[in-house]
Order: structure tokens, then sequence, then C-alpha cells
């Protein structure tokens, strides 16, 4: 099972959508989430190796808010704050640095 695979279900859990109808497009957000925490990271993943839990904490965190804002707002719950967005690529940030390889 790879990393999207695994993820799928803690995403959907995280979003509270039982159905399958999205999963492809729950499926690309958790790539672009996985792509972005690499960049961030200066990390890749293979498809077999555990991410430590604060990067996949980060990611599915990432990949839902993708997944709620993919009309370009911000969504979900949090579509009265308009400080919402900053605060969940503040808290994304956060989790993906405790992992990132720091040296140049």
């Amino acid at each position: 099972m790879g990393k999207v695979e695994k993820l799928l279900p803690r995403v959907k859990a995280n979003l509270i959508i039982s159905h399958d109808e999205d999963d492809d497009l729950i499926c690309e957000c958790i790539r672009a989430a996985i792509d972005y925490a690499e960049g961030y990271q200066h990390l890749v993943y293979s498809e077999d190796e555990e991410m430590p839990p604060a990067t996949e904490q980060g990611v599915i965190m990432l990949s839902s808010h993708f997944f709620e804002s993919r009309d370009g707002s911000t969504g979900g719950f949090f579509a009265d704050n308009t400080n919402a967005a900053g605060q969940v690529w503040q808290s994304v940030n956060r989790l993906l640095a405790m992992n990132k390889r720091w040296s140049v």
C-alpha cells in the first residue's frame, strides 16, 4: 500500500467523509500535500517508508485544507474566519519543521 492509499482513510476521517465519490480528488490533494511536505523538509519519502507522525499529521491537515478550499475560498468549518487559511499553514509548517533537514 502506497503513501496516498494509506493516508486516504485518515484524511477522509478528518474531513468527516464516509462515501467514496470524492476519493480521486482527495488522493490528488494528498499527493499535493506530500509534495509540499517533501519540498519543505528537503526529504523524499519512498512508497514503503513510514513518515514521522508529525509529518503525517501535517499532510493530513494540509490535504484536508486543499480539499475544503478547492474553490479558492477558506472553506470548511472555518469559512467565517478570514485568518483560518493562515492558521492552517502555520500549524502545518510547524509540524513539518519538526522533521526538516536543515543542512544546506
